[in-house]
């Protein structure tokens, strides 16, 4: 599944660890979550979208899966 953490993030210039602070998560849950090796559950998935002001359906693309 393709997201838009990583994108998002860095257009804010923002460090990892500032967004895991921000989220209530750790530093290696971020970069687990850009990486696409941790799939956020459905509350975390909201508050990631609605930090940067997006749709869930935005933020995390289901069609875009395996790219």
């Amino acid at each position: 599944m393709r997201n838009q953490v990583r994108e998002q993030r860095t257009q804010r210039e923002m460090s990892q660890a500032e967004l895991g602070a921000a989220l209530g998560v750790s530093r290696q849950t971020v970069i687990s979550i850009e990486s696409g090796r941790y799939l956020p559950s459905l509350p975390l998935a909201f508050a990631i979208a609605r930090f940067f002001d997006l749709t869930v359906d935005k933020m995390f693309d289901p069609e875009e899966a395996g790219t």
